[in-house]
Order: C-alpha cells, then structure tokens, then sequence
C-alpha cells in the first residue's frame, strides 16, 4: 500500500539550505504522518476552516484555521493572536502532541533546538488559492523560528529577503516537505503561488499547510 507521503524523487536532496538561517527538510514530516492526520483532523472538527477576512476588507483565497495557546486572526480591526475562536466564542483547541513532535524535530533538524511552539496556523488551499508576499512579523519574539509543514497538493514556495523588493526564489513543495526558517532569515518576505490543480489521494484538490510558532 502506498504511503500517503508522496515518493520524492532521486533529483530533490534530502536537505537544502535556501537561505542564511532557512533550510528545507525534503519527508521530514513522513514519520509523524499516522498521528498528524488523525490531530489535524481532531482539531478541524472543534475549530472548522474559515476565510477570513483582511483589514482591506479582502476574503482571503486561503482558508483557516488554528490550534495551540492561541490563533492568528484578521478582519477589518487589524491582524492579531487571540486567544478565542472568535467563530465559537470557545479557546482554539489545544495543540496536539503530534505537532508538537514534528515541529520540535524539524526545527532541531534545521539548527535550531529545544523549539517549542505555541501556536500553529493551518492553512487549506484549493485550486487558485496564494498567499501574497509578506513577513510573519506578530510574534513578540523573533529569536524563534517559524516551521512550515506542507500536506496534499504540491506547491511553488517564494522565498525572498527582509525586503519586499528583494529577489525571490522558488521552490517546489511537495506532502510531507517541511521548511525551517529563522535567524538572519527570519523576517524574510515569503509567500505560497497560486495553487495548481490536481488530486491526492488523501486531501483530494487541497494543500494543507501547518505553519508553527513562538508567538507569546
């Protein structure tokens, strides 16, 4: 029976370091992959994804959601972590022990040891969904680093400089890809390109995206 990993193929290196301080983990997230569908799937069912909306009054393409001691949330007040699902009134659900697991040993993977994270945004897209170039930049603590988690569909990841004109440089994504990034790169500019269409086997036409972080 085939993993519900994609095979990465023999042209893709185990490790590569995409910047000073960002390093992507080609499978690192393979064997966590029973236990981490089963919390995803524990965690969506008590904190539905939603499309939220920007502070310009824009839905977003990418729908969310989120867990740990807090969630990313925008609407026309600005971007924040609030520590209340403001769709239920109810705390985000707690962070599984599975994230935790792989984000920890992701980040010691990439350099970076004794991460612990307190809050994880999970990201679905679907077909022509992006995440236009930003800095994750409302953490109160910027020595941490962010560890992205990529599942289902592939993806084209940007990754740029600390400023919004830098170059960017692209790098294909595929299910159980993680990326590490903090240090000099931490507040990079970075975003996901529209997301392609196509099928897996286990999230149908969507990419899953878990993305954790130091942010109280």
């Amino acid at each position: 029976m085939t993993s519900l990993f994609d095979i990465i193929g023999p042209i893709d290196p185990p490790r590569e370091t995409i910047a000073e301080g960002a390093v992507l983990l080609r499978g690192q997230a393979v064997s966590f992959e029973r236990d981490v569908l089963a919390a995803l799937e524990t965690v969506t069912a008590q904190a539905p994804f939603r499309r939220m909306t920007t502070p310009g009054g824009h839905v977003m393409s990418v729908a969310m959601t989120n867990c740990g001691a807090a969630g990313w949330v925008t609407d026309r007040t600005g971007y924040r972590y609030h520590a209340v699902d403001p769709q239920s009134g109810r705390p985000w659900p707690e962070m599984p022990p599975a994230f935790q697991a792989l984000a920890s040993t992701a980040a010691a993977e990439a350099g970076y040891g004794e991460f612990a994270p307190d809050v994880c945004l999970i990201n679905r897209y679907e077909p022509g969904a992006r995440l236009s170039l930003h800095q994750d930049r409302n953490e109160r603590d910027f020595a941490r680093p962010i560890v992205s988690v990529s599942l289902g569909l592939p993806a084209i990841f940007q990754f740029g400089g600390l400023k919004r004109t830098d170059p960017v440089r692209e790098f294909a994504l595929r299910h159980g890809d993680v990326v590490v990034w903090g240090g000099a790169s931490r507040l990079c500019f970075h975003s996901v390109a529209a997301l392609k269409g196509g099928v897996h086997d286990r999230f149908g036409r969507a990419r899953i995206n878990l993305t954790f972080r130091g942010a109280l």
